[in-house]
């Protein structure tokens, strides 16, 4: 039989050949991934969620709760309830407040025969509480209209307040407060501005006098309310008392710095 006579060179390519042709079948091609079928990433998925960004974007986050609650139908100013976020935001910054999930409003700008105070949780977004409450005898009547920072004025004094810690005195329990807005509010502790329970905060009054009773400077609450409202804000939450004051707001040091 004729023997073939192949070059070298030939084996070595033909090798060559049969060793790619088996790694196509050991290593199949990779798939093509649709990048439409991939999960949404985290930050877009966010845009549905006003409260995603919560901790990044505090100010936004907080002032959608406005809208997204509700409150306007509920009365609370849309004024007052901005107000209030931006102080808090400073203060929670500044690590002022121990509980930052809760922030009251008391809306002063509303008559005292209208649910004025507002409890709101901002970890879950939901309305707490949502109440009476009693202004001080010298501030007005129905309105409060005058506010003070001076003892035994028998004034309300607005701006923002630190919750503290319970007792139990002349008018039951109660909870002391911290004026956090010198000379505004500061004399919180020497006044004896605290929040407690009271008779005169009642729809009964509301309905004979057409206002509730006056505090001697207290925001004074229901007494079937006083004891649930204080145990949920006690510990060092935020309070904001406001009323569309000029002199206040010329004087908050908290409030012009959330406006540089």
């Amino acid at each position: 039989m004729r023997k073939l006579n192949i070059p070298k060179n030939y084996f070595v390519f033909f090798s060559a050949l049969l060793v790619l042709v088996n790694l196509s079948f050991i290593f199949p091609k990779a798939k093509q991934v649709d990048e439409n079928s991939l999960p949404v990433k985290m930050e877009a998925s966010a845009h549905a969620d006003p409260f995603m960004n919560l901790a990044k974007e505090p100010n936004a986050s907080l002032l959608a709760v406005y809208d997204s609650l509700h409150l306007d139908l509920m009365g609370l100013s849309k004024q007052a309830f901005d107000y209030a976020v931006k102080g808090f935001d400073q203060l929670v910054e500044a690590g002022k407040l121990a509980n930052d999930r809760i922030i009251s409003i008391c809306d002063f700008s509303l008559p005292s025969s209208k649910k004025r105070l507002f409890v709101i949780d901002l970890n879950n977004y939901k309305v707490l509480f949502n109440t009476y409450v009693a202004h001080g005898r010298n501030s007005g009547t129905s309105m409060a209209n005058n506010f003070s920072n001076t003892p035994e004025s028998n004034k309300s004094s607005l701006g923002f307040y630190e919750t503290l810690g319970t007792y139990i005195g002349s008018n039951g329990y109660s909870l002391r407060l911290e004026g956090l807005e010198p000379g505004i509010n500061d004399n919180a502790n020497s006044r004896a501005i605290v929040i407690h329970g009271a008779d005169y905060v009642s729809e009964g009054l509301i309905k004979s006098m057409g206002y509730l009773g006056r505090s001697f400077g207290c925001p004074s609450l229901p007494k079937h309310l006083n004891k649930p409202i204080i145990d949920k804000i006690k510990g060092g939450s935020c309070l904001f008392i406001y009323s569309a004051d000029k002199s206040y707001f010329s004087k908050s040091k908290i409030l012009k710095s959330t406006t540089g």
